[in-house]
Protein backbone atom coordinates (compact mmCIF):
# COMPACT_ATOMS: atom_id res chain seq x y z
CA UNK A 1 0.00 0.00 0.00
CA UNK A 2 2.85 2.21 0.86
CA UNK A 3 4.55 1.86 -2.16
CA UNK A 4 1.51 2.40 -4.24
CA UNK A 5 0.99 5.76 -2.63
CA UNK A 6 4.65 6.65 -3.42
CA UNK A 7 3.82 5.42 -7.11
CA UNK A 8 0.75 8.05 -6.89
CA UNK A 9 2.34 10.64 -5.77
CA UNK A 10 5.33 10.49 -8.31
CA UNK A 11 2.32 10.11 -11.04
CA UNK A 12 0.40 13.29 -9.81
CA UNK A 13 3.94 15.16 -9.84
CA UNK A 14 4.58 14.24 -13.28
CA UNK A 15 1.27 15.17 -14.66
CA UNK A 16 1.29 18.79 -12.77
CA UNK A 17 5.03 19.43 -14.31
CA UNK A 18 3.56 18.24 -17.36
CA UNK A 19 0.27 20.34 -16.93
CA UNK A 20 2.81 23.75 -16.00
CA UNK A 21 4.77 23.08 -19.35
CA UNK A 22 1.79 23.01 -21.76
CA UNK A 23 0.63 26.20 -19.84
CA UNK A 24 3.55 28.04 -20.12
CA UNK A 25 3.70 26.91 -24.33
CA UNK A 26 0.32 28.63 -24.62
CA UNK A 27 1.45 31.61 -22.64
CA UNK A 28 4.21 31.85 -24.78
CA UNK A 29 2.94 31.30 -27.72
CA UNK A 30 0.13 33.69 -27.02
CA UNK A 31 2.55 36.54 -26.21
CA UNK A 32 4.75 35.60 -29.80
CA UNK A 33 1.66 36.18 -31.46
CA UNK A 34 0.18 39.04 -29.35
CA UNK A 35 3.76 40.63 -29.77
CA UNK A 36 3.43 39.47 -33.70
CA UNK A 37 0.46 41.58 -34.50
CA UNK A 38 1.25 44.55 -32.29
CA UNK A 39 4.72 44.98 -34.36
CA UNK A 40 2.37 44.66 -37.52
CA UNK A 41 0.01 47.18 -36.54
CA UNK A 42 3.00 49.36 -35.56
CA UNK A 43 4.78 48.94 -38.72
CA UNK A 44 1.75 49.18 -41.09
CA UNK A 45 0.97 52.48 -38.71
CA UNK A 46 4.52 53.98 -39.22
CA UNK A 47 4.50 52.75 -43.39
CA UNK A 48 0.94 53.07 -44.27
CA UNK A 49 1.79 54.88 -47.85
CA UNK A 50 4.30 51.81 -48.71
CA UNK A 51 1.67 49.26 -47.55
CA UNK A 52 -0.72 51.39 -50.07
CA UNK A 53 1.23 51.54 -52.82
CA UNK A 54 2.81 47.97 -52.61
CA UNK A 55 -1.10 46.79 -52.76
CA UNK A 56 -2.20 49.01 -55.46
CA UNK A 57 0.85 47.62 -57.26
CA UNK A 58 -0.70 43.99 -56.80
CA UNK A 59 -4.12 45.01 -57.45
CA UNK A 60 -4.14 47.50 -60.07
CA UNK A 61 -2.78 45.68 -63.00
CA UNK A 62 -5.44 42.96 -62.91
CA UNK A 63 -7.70 45.16 -62.57
CA UNK A 64 -6.84 47.22 -65.72
CA UNK A 65 -6.48 44.37 -67.94
CA UNK A 66 -10.49 43.38 -66.90
CA UNK A 67 -11.56 46.88 -67.70
CA UNK A 68 -9.49 46.36 -70.85
CA UNK A 69 -10.92 43.26 -71.71
CA UNK A 70 -14.93 44.51 -71.40
CA UNK A 71 -14.24 47.15 -72.84
CA UNK A 72 -12.60 45.61 -76.24
CA UNK A 73 -15.43 43.08 -75.93
CA UNK A 74 -18.59 45.48 -75.57
CA UNK A 75 -17.17 48.14 -77.55
CA UNK A 76 -16.46 45.83 -81.01
CA UNK A 77 -20.21 45.04 -80.45
CA UNK A 78 -21.38 48.71 -79.95
CA UNK A 79 -19.30 49.87 -82.90
CA UNK A 80 -20.24 47.68 -85.37
CA UNK A 81 -24.49 48.30 -84.35
CA UNK A 82 -23.63 51.98 -84.66
CA UNK A 83 -21.75 52.09 -87.63
CA UNK A 84 -24.59 50.34 -89.66
CA UNK A 85 -27.22 52.34 -87.80
CA UNK A 86 -24.95 55.72 -88.83
CA UNK A 87 -24.34 54.83 -92.13
CA UNK A 88 -28.23 54.09 -92.73
CA UNK A 89 -28.87 57.44 -91.24
CA UNK A 90 -26.25 59.59 -93.22
CA UNK A 91 -27.27 58.33 -96.50
CA UNK A 92 -30.83 58.41 -95.90
CA UNK A 93 -30.92 61.92 -93.75
CA UNK A 94 -32.30 64.86 -95.33
CA UNK A 95 -34.12 63.32 -98.66
CA UNK A 96 -36.72 60.86 -99.07
CA UNK A 97 -35.63 58.23 -102.18
CA UNK A 98 -38.23 58.16 -104.81
CA UNK A 99 -38.92 54.97 -106.32
CA UNK A 100 -37.88 54.17 -110.09
CA UNK A 101 -39.98 54.10 -113.24
CA UNK A 102 -42.35 50.78 -113.35
CA UNK A 103 -40.85 48.72 -116.13
CA UNK A 104 -43.90 48.05 -118.39
CA UNK A 105 -46.36 45.15 -117.27
CA UNK A 106 -45.59 43.31 -120.69
CA UNK A 107 -41.75 43.02 -118.73
CA UNK A 108 -43.33 40.45 -115.93
CA UNK A 109 -45.63 38.06 -118.47
CA UNK A 110 -42.82 37.14 -120.57
CA UNK A 111 -42.16 33.32 -121.39
CA UNK A 112 -38.93 33.51 -119.71
CA UNK A 113 -40.73 34.69 -116.30
CA UNK A 114 -43.42 33.03 -116.30
CA UNK A 115 -41.63 29.54 -116.40
CA UNK A 116 -39.54 30.83 -113.36
CA UNK A 117 -42.54 32.82 -111.27
CA UNK A 118 -45.87 31.76 -113.23
CA UNK A 119 -48.52 33.91 -111.10
CA UNK A 120 -45.93 37.01 -111.04
CA UNK A 121 -48.21 38.96 -113.25
CA UNK A 122 -50.84 39.34 -110.42
CA UNK A 123 -48.30 40.21 -108.14
CA UNK A 124 -48.10 43.40 -106.62
CA UNK A 125 -45.76 45.64 -107.12
CA UNK A 126 -46.79 49.32 -105.75
CA UNK A 127 -44.33 50.76 -103.70
CA UNK A 128 -47.12 52.68 -101.39
CA UNK A 129 -48.29 49.66 -99.97
CA UNK A 130 -44.90 48.91 -98.25
CA UNK A 131 -43.71 49.82 -94.91
CA UNK A 132 -42.30 53.39 -95.14
CA UNK A 133 -39.03 52.61 -92.90
CA UNK A 134 -38.42 49.22 -95.47
CA UNK A 135 -39.36 50.57 -98.76
CA UNK A 136 -36.78 53.84 -97.81
CA UNK A 137 -34.09 50.97 -96.82
CA UNK A 138 -34.34 49.43 -99.85
CA UNK A 139 -34.60 51.77 -102.34
CA UNK A 140 -30.94 52.64 -100.70
CA UNK A 141 -30.36 48.97 -101.77
CA UNK A 142 -31.20 49.71 -105.13
CA UNK A 143 -29.45 53.11 -105.16
CA UNK A 144 -26.09 51.54 -104.42
CA UNK A 145 -26.40 48.06 -106.83
CA UNK A 146 -26.78 50.63 -109.61
CA UNK A 147 -24.38 53.81 -108.74
CA UNK A 148 -21.78 51.22 -107.06
CA UNK A 149 -22.36 48.06 -109.27
CA UNK A 150 -23.88 48.53 -112.05
CA UNK A 151 -27.46 46.63 -111.56
CA UNK A 152 -30.26 48.26 -112.53
CA UNK A 153 -33.24 46.24 -110.24
CA UNK A 154 -36.98 45.84 -110.16
CA UNK A 155 -39.33 44.71 -107.30
CA UNK A 156 -40.84 41.15 -108.66
CA UNK A 157 -43.67 41.09 -105.44
CA UNK A 158 -43.90 43.81 -102.23
CA UNK A 159 -46.83 43.59 -100.42
CA UNK A 160 -49.11 40.27 -100.41
CA UNK A 161 -52.36 39.91 -99.19
CA UNK A 162 -53.32 36.92 -97.24
CA UNK A 163 -55.60 35.13 -99.48
CA UNK A 164 -52.81 34.68 -102.22
CA UNK A 165 -50.31 33.97 -99.43
CA UNK A 166 -52.32 31.04 -98.84
CA UNK A 167 -52.55 30.66 -101.99
CA UNK A 168 -49.14 30.57 -102.89
CA UNK A 169 -48.55 28.12 -99.84
CA UNK A 170 -51.05 25.60 -101.40
CA UNK A 171 -48.67 25.12 -104.63
CA UNK A 172 -46.12 23.56 -102.40
CA UNK A 173 -42.91 24.19 -100.29
CA UNK A 174 -41.18 24.43 -103.48
CA UNK A 175 -42.97 28.06 -103.86
CA UNK A 176 -43.29 28.83 -100.33
CA UNK A 177 -43.47 27.24 -96.63
CA UNK A 178 -45.48 30.41 -94.89
CA UNK A 179 -49.01 30.54 -94.86
CA UNK A 180 -51.19 33.78 -94.30
CA UNK A 181 -49.08 36.21 -92.00
CA UNK A 182 -46.51 34.47 -91.34
CA UNK A 183 -44.77 35.90 -94.03
CA UNK A 184 -43.08 39.92 -94.22
CA UNK A 185 -44.97 40.34 -97.29
CA UNK A 186 -48.38 40.73 -95.40
CA UNK A 187 -47.10 43.47 -93.35
CA UNK A 188 -45.12 45.47 -96.39
CA UNK A 189 -41.94 44.18 -94.90
CA UNK A 190 -40.63 42.28 -97.30
CA UNK A 191 -39.99 42.38 -101.09
CA UNK A 192 -38.43 39.67 -104.11
CA UNK A 193 -36.76 41.80 -106.52
CA UNK A 194 -34.37 40.72 -109.52
CA UNK A 195 -32.58 42.24 -112.42
CA UNK A 196 -33.38 44.53 -115.35
CA UNK A 197 -30.99 44.19 -118.39
CA UNK A 198 -31.41 45.55 -121.87
CA UNK A 199 -34.68 46.24 -120.83
CA UNK A 200 -35.71 42.43 -120.31
CA UNK A 201 -36.23 40.98 -116.21
CA UNK A 202 -33.41 38.62 -115.25
CA UNK A 203 -34.35 36.50 -112.28
CA UNK A 204 -33.26 33.18 -112.84
CA UNK A 205 -29.49 32.57 -110.88
CA UNK A 206 -28.43 30.10 -113.31
CA UNK A 207 -27.48 33.14 -115.45
CA UNK A 208 -23.96 34.32 -113.92
CA UNK A 209 -25.03 37.78 -114.35
CA UNK A 210 -27.88 37.47 -112.41
CA UNK A 211 -26.39 35.35 -109.82
CA UNK A 212 -23.26 37.63 -109.30
CA UNK A 213 -25.64 40.42 -108.97
CA UNK A 214 -27.91 38.24 -106.22
CA UNK A 215 -24.89 38.21 -104.39
CA UNK A 216 -24.11 41.89 -104.11
CA UNK A 217 -27.44 42.14 -103.29
CA UNK A 218 -27.34 39.90 -100.66
CA UNK A 219 -24.60 41.44 -99.21
CA UNK A 220 -25.78 45.22 -99.67
CA UNK A 221 -29.23 44.60 -98.01
CA UNK A 222 -27.76 43.18 -94.99
CA UNK A 223 -25.18 46.38 -94.85
CA UNK A 224 -28.90 47.96 -94.25
CA UNK A 225 -30.28 45.65 -91.67
CA UNK A 226 -32.11 43.32 -94.09
CA UNK A 227 -32.26 39.31 -93.37
CA UNK A 228 -31.72 37.84 -97.46
CA UNK A 229 -33.19 34.98 -98.19
CA UNK A 230 -30.42 33.64 -100.14
CA UNK A 231 -28.53 32.44 -96.27
CA UNK A 232 -31.56 30.06 -96.43
CA UNK A 233 -32.12 26.37 -96.94
CA UNK A 234 -34.28 27.27 -99.43
CA UNK A 235 -31.83 29.70 -101.33
CA UNK A 236 -34.79 32.97 -102.21
CA UNK A 237 -32.09 35.29 -103.52
CA UNK A 238 -34.33 37.48 -104.30
CA UNK A 239 -36.14 38.39 -101.13
CA UNK A 240 -35.61 40.69 -98.36
CA UNK A 241 -37.18 41.16 -94.75
CA UNK A 242 -36.78 43.72 -92.62
CA UNK A 243 -37.69 42.33 -89.21
CA UNK A 244 -39.46 44.62 -87.07
CA UNK A 245 -40.07 43.21 -83.27
CA UNK A 246 -43.88 43.26 -82.74
CA UNK A 247 -44.98 43.18 -85.74
CA UNK A 248 -44.94 39.73 -86.96
CA UNK A 249 -48.11 37.20 -85.25
CA UNK A 250 -46.99 34.25 -83.50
Amino acid sequence: MQAMSVAGAQMNRRFNRLAKSQHESLNSLTQRTAGSARRGLVFLRRHYLISLAGAAVISIPPLLALMASNKNMLGGYEESTREMNTQVADLLKGEQLAPPLAPPPLVFATQEVLQVRPMLVSASRNWTLLNQEYAQRLLLVFKIMKEKYGYDMAILEGYRSPERQNLLASMGSNVTNAAAFQSWHQYGLAADCAFLRDGKLVISEKDPWAMRGYQLYGEVAESVGFTWGGRWKMMDFGHSELRMPGVMRH
